[in-house]
């Protein structure tokens, strides 16, 4: 029998509402590695956004800012930033529309303008502050995603006039922005090709809807059962949500536990 390898979401899969580690998750990765089960995260998050997490739980593999930048056992397997002409270009038309940007590299973020509600309310909800101002941050940095604030509909003039990006929304005030053919689902492809795992043998836990592409692509896909309805309809399975031991029983339904 091959090596098994599982993916983990962080918001909504890992991480509870209040952004907590629930002690059945961290219990239940413990036993998932001392089973020989390889352990890795794939998430939209920026790497310095989940440091903590990574090292509470004892994980040095990562698919972060959704496939744009890959770390296998703490080392860079794969990275694509955005194209730093066009993000000047999608900067100043957002600017003209009224839509702030936030500039995320793999250490550090800064926002396009100042105090601005959409940047606070989105970053509050996932417990990090309105970031340091610095509209010009692209320029000299290799941004590998960006979040524009804008409410659900208006995103689509972006969408039309710039092919080169994708944009998924993650809140009702903001949408990422990553390289078009970019993915959760392409990072861990390359990381699996690295391990030499087959599809068949990998899993993934999801809740939102960055998570349909891995879900989809690997050989079995689990849906927290507080994920986002059309997540749901594309899992082969459906867990508990993340706050009723969500992780631990989809494990063991999936008999990854003993």
């Amino acid at each position: 029998m091959g090596r098994k390898i599982v993916f983990f979401d962080i918001d909504g899969t890992l991480l509870d509402e209040k952004k907590q580690l629930p002690p059945s998750t961290i219990e239940a990765i413990r036993q998932l590695k001392q089973a020989g089960v390889y352990v890795a995260i794939a998430t939209g998050r920026a790497p310095f956004m989940f440091e903590h997490i990574r090292h509470r739980l004892g994980i040095d593999s990562f698919v972060s800012f959704n496939g744009q930048y890959v770390v296998f056992e703490g080392s860079v397997l794969h990275k694509q930033p955005l194209r730093r002409e066009k993000v000047r270009m999608l900067t100043e038309e957002a600017h003209q529309n009224g839509h702030p940007l936030v500039f995320m590299d793999a250490e550090e973020m800064r926002a396009s303008v100042d105090d601005h509600p959409h940047i606070h309310v989105s970053m509050e909800s996932l417990k990090f502050a309105h970031p340091p101002v610095d509209p010009l941050y692209y320029e000299n940095k290799d941004i590998y995603q960006a979040l524009l604030f804008c409410r659900a509909g208006e995103e689509a003039p972006y969408v039309r006039n710039y092919p080169e990006f994708r944009f998924v929304r993650w809140h009702d005030v903001s949408t990422d922005v990553l390289p078009a053919g970019g993915s959760k689902a392409e990072g861990i492809r390359l990381m699996i090709e690295k391990l030499g795992i087959d599809k068949e043998d990998v899993y993934a836990f999801g809740d939102g809807l960055n998570d349909i592409e891995m879900l989809s692509f690997v050989g079995t896909g689990v849906a927290m059962g507080n994920a986002h309805e059309e997540v749901k309809r594309v899992a082969d399975f459906v867990t508990k949500p993340v706050d009723e031991e969500g992780i631990w029983h989809g494990l063991k339904q999936l008999q990854l536990l003993p």
